[in-house]
């Protein structure tokens, strides 16, 4: 009887482990626009191991007549539409460039950071691959942008 038992407990142990959807926790994404201004590489670890809040850090770059870099930082929280799969993004986030990379208000050399919050859709594929799309306005002591962009990257 207790072989039973023991055979019946691995045989549903094992099934309700393999059956499960495991949620990545780290991403690396280029992204194209957002909050990096122009285009950007991006790490995001996320804090828990089901979707919620997450931190970014990344490096940047964008082009106003000269290569200018840019450091995307931010925080996020993901709300889950289907089970692991399709989520709403909300995010808020700041960008420390040498100007707004956008227009030519700042005087030339000055470095000023941007509010960025951000409003998206994110995709996780069944193996490691992932995309978004985010509003991302870019907020700063000189303008207010309507900004957009879109990542592509991979899980892990």
């Amino acid at each position: 009887m207790r072989i039973h038992f023991l055979l019946l407990a691995t045989l549903v142990l094992s099934n309700i482990s393999f059956g499960q959807q495991t949620f990545k926790r780290n991403d690396i994404y280029f992204e194209l626009m957002g909050n990096g201004i122009g285009g950007s590489i991006c790490v995001e670890r996320h804090l828990a191991s089901k979707p919620g809040f997450g931190l970014r850090a990344g490096v940047g770059y964008y082009g106003d007549g000269k290569l200018r870099v840019s450091i995307p930082l931010g925080v996020n929280y993901l709300f889950m539409l289907t089970p692991n799969k399709s989520f709403l993004e909300a995010g808020i986030g700041a960008t420390w460039a040498g100007s707004t990379g956008l227009k030519d208000k700042p005087p030339a050399g000055e470095r000023i950071w941007s509010f960025v919050p951000s409003f998206g859709f994110r995709q996780h594929t069944n193996s490691t691959f992932m995309w978004r799309f985010s509003f991302t306005p870019i907020i700063n002591k000189y303008e207010v942008t309507p900004w957009f962009g879109f990542s592509i990257g991979k899980r892990f």
